[in-house]
C-alpha cells in the first residue's frame, strides 16, 4: 500500500475521533406514565442551539433516544405539523472541559410542551453541572459529560411525567369534552 492512501485513512480515523465525548445512553421508564399528559403520541422536536454544534446528529440523537426510551408507551413523530401537540427540547450546552485538575461538565436544555391548539402546557429548564476529579486511567471527559447528561435526562423525564392528565380524563363540570385540550387522548368510561 502506498503512503498516500495510508495517510488518507489515518486522517479519516483521526477526524472521526474528534469532538466531544459520546454520552452513555440512559432511560427512566415509569410504568405509571407510559406517555406524558395521558396522550397516545407526541411530536418530539430536539434542536441543537449550542454555539459550537460539533457532532449535532449524535447529540440530538442521544437526547431523542433517552426521551423515547423513557416513555415506551408513546408514539413519537417529527412532523412539525401545526395543530399537533409537541414537546420541544432546545439544547443550549452539552460539554465537558478540563479545568485545573478536574473536569467540569454541563448539560443544559429548555423543554417546552404545547397542546394541539398551541397553548403552552409546561416549560422548564434541565440544567445540570458535574465537577469530576481528573482520575488517572479513566475517560474523565466521557464520565463527567455522561453524568451531567444522565441528571438532565432524569430531570426532563420527571418534568414531562408531571404534565397533568386529569383534565383529559374528566373535563371540569359544564365544560364540553372537546374544548378541554384538543388532541389529548380521553379514555372512554366502561
Amino acid at each position: 500500500m502506498s503512503r498516500a492512501p495510508l495517510a488518507v485513512l489515518t486522517l479519516a480515523a483521526l477526524a472521526a475521533g474528534c469532538g466531544p465525548a459520546p454520552v452513555r445512553p440512559v432511560a427512566y421508564p415509569d410504568t405509571d406514565v407510559p406517555c406524558p399528559g395521558g396522550r397516545m403520541s407526541w411530536d418530539l422536536q430536539v434542536l441543537d442551539r449550542r454555539a459550537d454544534r460539533e457532532l449535532t446528529e449524535r447529540t440530538v440523537g442521544a437526547v431523542r433516544d433517552a426521551i423515547q426510551k423513557s416513555f415506551p408507551g408513546c408514539r413519537w413523530t417529527q412532523s412539525e405539523t401545526p395543530g399537533e401537540a409537541a414537546i420541544t427540547i432546545q439544547i443550549h450546552r452539552l460539554a465537558s472541559v478540563k479545568l485545573q485538575g478536574a473536569w467540569e461538565a454541563a448539560a443544559e436544555w429548555t423543554v417546552s410542551v404545547r397542546d394541539g391548539a398551541g397553548r403552552t402546557l409546561t416549560e422548564f429548564e434541565a440544567n445540570e453541572d458535574v465537577l469530576r476529579p481528573d482520575y488517572r486511567g479513566s475517560d474523565n471527559e466521557k464520565e463527567s459529560i455522561s453524568e451531567a447528561f444522565r441528571k438532565a435526562v432524569e430531570r426532563t423525564v420527571k418534568g414531562l411525567s408531571a404534565i397533568p392528565t386529569s383534565g383529559a380524563a374528566r373535563p371540569p363540570e359544564g365544560t364540553p369534552a372537546a374544548a378541554v385540550l384538543p388532541g389529548l387522548h380521553v379514555p372512554r368510561a366502561v
